[in-house]
């Protein structure tokens, strides 16, 4: 079972974080510099402020995943609730490290439709974290995820850790 949950993060990884903060970013911008000499040292530095962060943060959560034998797939969930890591600051770590990502980007090339394309993502997250992923969380883990949600902000991180009970 953890030789699959560890596959299945993977391949999980690669097609859905890997598409949409990866090869679409990729295709919109083609991951060209704006100027033939490349961005000065703050753009670099900005960008690598929203990337890294957002690569370390989507990696941990994904590794969190595997190690509860689950994905963070729908069709391939964990058997428990997983609020440990990042997950006891904000309860939509690898989102938010998505559009950070793709943030990111959009600064070191300069381009406003990686913007438009974050906004996009960013808008579909929340559509699906409400319309389907919250119900279905609420469904699977009742009072243990009502009291999650009512200690761990969805978006903005708490300052502290939360310690469950």
């Amino acid at each position: 079972m953890r030789v699959r949950a560890w596959i299945g993060t993977l391949v999980f990884l690669v097609v859905a974080p890997g598409v949409v903060a990866g090869l679409v970013p990729w295709l919109i911008s083609g991951w060209r510099e704006p100027a033939a000499w490349g961005p000065p040292v703050p753009v670099w530095v900005a960008s690598a402020v929203l990337v890294l962060p957002g690569v370390w943060l989507l990696l941990d959560a994904f590794v969190r995943f595997a190690r509860a034998s689950g994905t963070p797939a729908p069709i391939a969930p964990t058997s428990r609730l997983v609020v440990v890591g990042p997950y006891r600051f904000v309860r939509n770590p690898m989102y938010i490290a998505v559009v950070a990502i793709i943030l990111g980007q959009a600064v070191l090339f300069g381009n406003w439709w990686v913007v438009v394309w974050a906004a996009v993502v960013a808008v579909a997250v929340a559509l699906f974290v409400y319309g389907y992923e919250q119900p279905a969380l609420a469904r699977e883990y009742g009072d243990e995820y009502a009291r999650y949600c009512a200690n761990v902000p969805a978006w903005v991180p708490r300052l502290r850790p939360w310690e469950p009970s």
